[in-house]
């Protein structure tokens, strides 16, 4: 079953998309989302496109969200990068360790930004962002986004826009560590398989052509197909670059030989 969609505008979006996307003249998209079906609501996915730089912000995991009484509201995300103008960048954690005071100081006057590693991003980098990380996705980006299906975000610092800050919540559970790149980023070429993630929250593998059985052994029941380039099918109907759908089983996913997709499935406990 291919998912709804719900193409969203913003201010910092983008006119003009890449491929496989295409926007009414004038219009700025900044995400394309896919509505969670309802035998899988754990995960979102959408796309973003990028103009200007968006906010740094954090996400609280699901043990703070129950401990304040938020409900399992939390949110681990990760980015595959699908396109990137030249510079394209995306900010993810510190260059060093800092501590609360000095998160909220930078925070207060801007600095926050000069203290974050900006990552030179191209088509093919992954990266994920555990809940507290702060992070920013800069101008000029694609990505594909894998989530916890959570709307809390606390912004910290947004440039100047006259949009509401959550800098008391935000400092409460944001991490001031240097985010370890060896763990969890790598790069993702189009042609190959590959576990990108494998939880806790969810799972994340990239197949290229028909799934081998080490990968097929890691899933069952429904789960979440992204076609990326090539043919897909998923229970008999054909899936293409740009959507996203509901499989019943691995077993219900074809591919031609050029095809090559995401799949993804939370981890339940």
């Amino acid at each position: 079953m291919i998912l709804p969609t719900r193409t969203v505008e913003k201010p910092w979006g983008r006119d003009v998309l890449p491929a496989p996307f295409t926007s009414d003249e004038g219009a700025r998209i900044g995400e394309i989302w896919f509505e969670p079906p309802t035998k899988l609501p754990e995960l979102l996915v959408k796309y973003i496109f990028t103009s200007e730089k968006l906010s740094v912000q954090c996400h609280p995991s699901d043990a703070q969200t129950l401990e304040a009484g938020l409900g399992k509201q939390g949110k681990e995300e990760c980015w595959l990068v699908i396109d990137a103008e030249p510079g394209a960048k995306l900010g993810i954690g510190f260059r060093k360790p800092i501590d609360a005071e000095t998160m909220r100081g930078a925070a207060l006057d801007g600095s926050i930004e000069e203290l974050m590693v900006w990552h030179e991003v191209a088509a093919g980098d992954f990266f994920y962002i555990p809940a507290n990380t702060v992070h920013a996705i800069g101008a000029g980006c694609a990505i594909i986004e894998i989530q916890q299906n959570s709307d809390i975000t606390y912004r910290l610092y947004d440039y100047g826009r006259p949009r509401e800050l959550h800098l008391e919540e935000g400092i409460a559970v944001a991490s001031g560590a240097v985010y370890d790149m060896a763990r969890f980023a790598n790069f993702v070429g189009a042609g190959s398989d590959v576990n990108l993630v494998d939880g806790p929250h969810f799972r994340l593998d990239q197949l290229a052509g028909e799934p081998d059985a080490a990968i097929s052994a890691r899933y069952r029941g429904p789960l979440l197909v992204i076609p990326r380039e090539g043919l897909v099918m998923v229970d008999g109907e054909l899936v293409n670059p740009g959507e996203c759908a509901l499989a019943g089983e691995i077993d219900a996913v074809r591919f031609s030989h050029t095809g090559a997709c995401l799949i993804a499935q939370p981890i339940t406990t």
